[in-house]
């Protein structure tokens, strides 16, 4: 394992910031918006100080700022952005578009509600909006994994073998602003490890030109479909291996779904961000009462990881699946990609959903002690509001 530097105290959105100034890309186009501007902010004093050469543009909304990422990255530009709720939803006609183009931007979204009503906290209404864009999306638990996420996703997604834009989430607020001890790696490693970007079918490579985003006719359109996602599949292995890479640099191990004492549990409950690391105190506590009960978080949400969260609940008694967005007029939008998983054993689980933390609704530990207790005690009925009265 290479140097580290010594632990630094730092809140998510400037450990994000730190770990784009590592890479040094050579477009940032982003519109400030709660509670992801720290990120931009930050970095745009890396690049007014002359610690990068990105050429950082203000633009006048998201919708721009995408559209200008995507435009740079189509060129040849090694390309970044930053958004949150509306901003991503302001986005959303180009999520899409960019993905189908093909080209490897990373977002980092401080995750927070979808207005309305209006809310500036957190929960996951906007990356569930924009779950089936066609962009590999990546989890964070805390402020070391935002930071380490911001370096192994453009790893994954400037592969030759995935070549689609990514999202690296963090919980806004609880980890946007919350300051953690965090150790980052070597600089020089962090560049290396990323590697010199290597564009593909650049616009600007005028030997051999290129036209990007023609219209499809129903002839090319779902084929051309199909090859995002056999991208996404290969974005699997794609990333497994990135973990492994990153592990040398770092000491720290990634996988596509993290397990918390699993191996033996008769219930296991299923959560992504932040509410990950409470969970984990919750099974601790439930451990020391005797209840055989673990915790796991899917850290790359897209591709979902079937397969590892299959052998994950194979044998299980009963699964929870903790929502942290309400599909209304359905179960949270999570819950039927964990039964579908559930499907590939021979038996499944009995499986119950909750809804939880809209709106940065608290959620504590006792809260999640307590779910266990209602799926033991037969009082969990299949879909479950967590903290609301009904």
């Amino acid at each position: 394992m290479s140097n580290q530097h010594s632990d630094i105290a730092i809140n998510g959105d400037t450990a994000v910031a730190l770990a784009w100034r590592q890479i040094n890309p050579d477009v940032c186009a982003a519109y400030p918006i709660t509670p992801q501007t720290i990120i931009v902010e930050k970095f745009a004093e890396y690049v007014a100080n002359g610690e990068v050469d990105t050429e950082f543009v203000c633009v006048e909304s998201e919708h721009s700022a995408l559209t200008l990422c995507t435009t740079a990255a189509s060129a040849g530009a090694r390309t970044f952005t930053a958004t949150a709720s509306q901003g991503l939803a302001y986005m959303w006609e180009m999520l899409p578009i960019t993905s189908s183009m093909r080209v490897p931007i990373i977002m980092a979204v401080a995750n927070r509600a979808v207005s309305g009503p209006i809310n500036i906290n957190n929960d996951h209404g906007d990356v569930m909006s924009a779950r089936d864009c066609g962009w590999v999306t990546l989890f964070a638990e805390n402020v070391q994994e935002a930071y380490d996420m911001s370096i192994i996703a453009p790893r994954i997604t400037e592969h030759p073998d995935v070549q689609l834009p990514g999202l690296v989430n963090l919980d806004g607020f609880i980890l946007t602003h919350a300051i953690e001890r965090m150790t980052p790696v070597d600089t020089h490693d962090v560049k290396k490890f990323v590697g010199e970007y290597k564009p593909m079918y650049p616009l600007l490579d005028v030997r051999n030109p290129v036209s990007h985003n023609l219209m499809d006719g129903p002839m090319f359109y779902f084929p051309h479909k199909y090859q995002t996602v056999k991208a996404m599949e290969n974005a699997l292995k794609v990333t497994e291996e990135a973990f492994g890479e990153f592990e040398k640099i770092s000491g720290r191990r990634y996988n596509a779904v993290e397990g918390y004492m699993c191996d033996d549990a008769d219930c296991i409950a299923i959560v992504l961000g932040s509410s990950f690391g409470t969970m984990k105190t919750a099974v601790d506590q439930l451990r020391g009462e005797g209840m055989k009960v673990g915790v796991a978080m899917p850290r790359l949400f897209r591709p979902w990881p079937i397969a590892d969260l299959a052998k994950l609940m194979k044998g299980k008694k009963s699964v929870i699946v903790m929502d942290r967005h309400l599909s209304v007029g359905s179960y949270g939008p999570m819950f039927p990609e964990v039964v579908a998983a559930a499907i590939e054993n021979d038996s499944v689980p009995k499986m119950y959903n909750y809804i939880y933390g809209l709106g940065g609704a608290d959620t504590m530990i006792s809260d999640f002690m307590s779910v266990f207790k209602d799926v033991k005690d037969g009082r969990a009925k299949r879909i479950n509001f967590l903290g609301v009265k009904e």
